[in-house]
């Protein structure tokens, strides 16, 4: 444990004050024993009680005297005279005595007020902060929902054509698959199937005609190792006969680089 967060914690406060548990008060004067300046904090908080409590006591009782006696009428010389008002004098003493305990007292609770505010204050930031985090995970739940529903909307919809893609010679097991919306000219990719890139490479999503082959990028899939479900749209207002999915250098391709083809996929003729 760092001494300094030990120090700062406020369980010094709470030693001086007598508020912790037998073991509590072990475990400080064990600290005590072997960090001198645990010690030195302990001597310290002591000192500043002490001057508070003597900053609240009244120490001179002369005035207390004085006021007794004009009360009673007497001038010097009768004070003077028997009997003298010994046991008024005792009577101050003991009163100055009570008055520096309850001071002492008074200003150990002071601390200890102050430990267990510091203390309280504390858990409410903290439960503050939780409550923070717990509202901002259950908009993005919330989002996530949305966008979630509006994608299947979309896909249920009649007009949607869907393009299986195979995995190729470079990755027999990929996989993926292309969801086609003519009347919008946009597509969403469902890329699941398809492992992460290797650092400093993208895939890049293509459009192609077949005869004779010529391919159009649709563009670089830059957001897939941050993108969770791994559905991503494009635009595409391409008359696409096939589309198929390369690993290419960041930036992206003018033209497929035909030996990283991950998956390939022909569009079905419609009768």
């Amino acid at each position: 444990m760092d001494i300094n967060e030990y120090i700062a914690s406020g369980i010094l406060e709470l030693y001086v004050a007598g508020a912790l548990s037998e073991e509590e008060n072990e475990e400080v004067y064990a600290m005590m024993l072997k960090h001198p300046e645990v010690t030195k904090e302990v001597l310290s908080i002591e000192n500043a009680i002490t001057t508070l409590a003597a900053a609240m006591a009244n120490k001179d009782t002369s005035a207390i005297f004085e006021a007794i006696k004009e009360e009673l009428n007497l001038t010097d010389e009768d004070a003077d005279d028997e009997p003298k008002v010994i046991p008024i004098a005792k009577r101050n003493q003991i009163f100055l005595y009570v008055g520096w305990a309850a001071a002492i007292i008074f200003a150990a609770g002071l601390v200890f007020s102050v430990v267990q505010n510091n203390s309280l204050e504390s858990e409410i930031e903290v439960v503050r902060a939780e409550r923070e985090s717990l509202k901002e995970k259950i908009y993005e739940a919330n989002n996530d929902l949305t966008a979630a529903n509006e994608l299947l909307s979309v896909l249920r919809t009649k007009d949607i054509i869907s393009v299986p893609l195979g995995g190729q010679a470079v990755s027999p097991e990929s996989y993926a698959k292309v969801y086609w919306d003519k009347k919008s000219n946009s597509i969403y990719l469902d890329l699941k199937g398809l492992p992460e890139p290797p650092p400093g490479k993208v895939y890049q999503v293509w459009s192609l005609k077949l005869n004779p082959l010529t391919p159009t990028s649709l563009g670089t899939i830059d957001e897939f190792l941050t993108d969770t479900d791994k559905v991503f749209d494009l635009e595409n207002a391409n008359e696409s006969e096939a589309f198929g999915i390369t690993l290419e250098p960041a930036g992206g391709s003018e033209s497929p680089t035909l030996e990283q083809l991950y998956t390939l996929g022909v569009v079905a003729s419609t009768p």
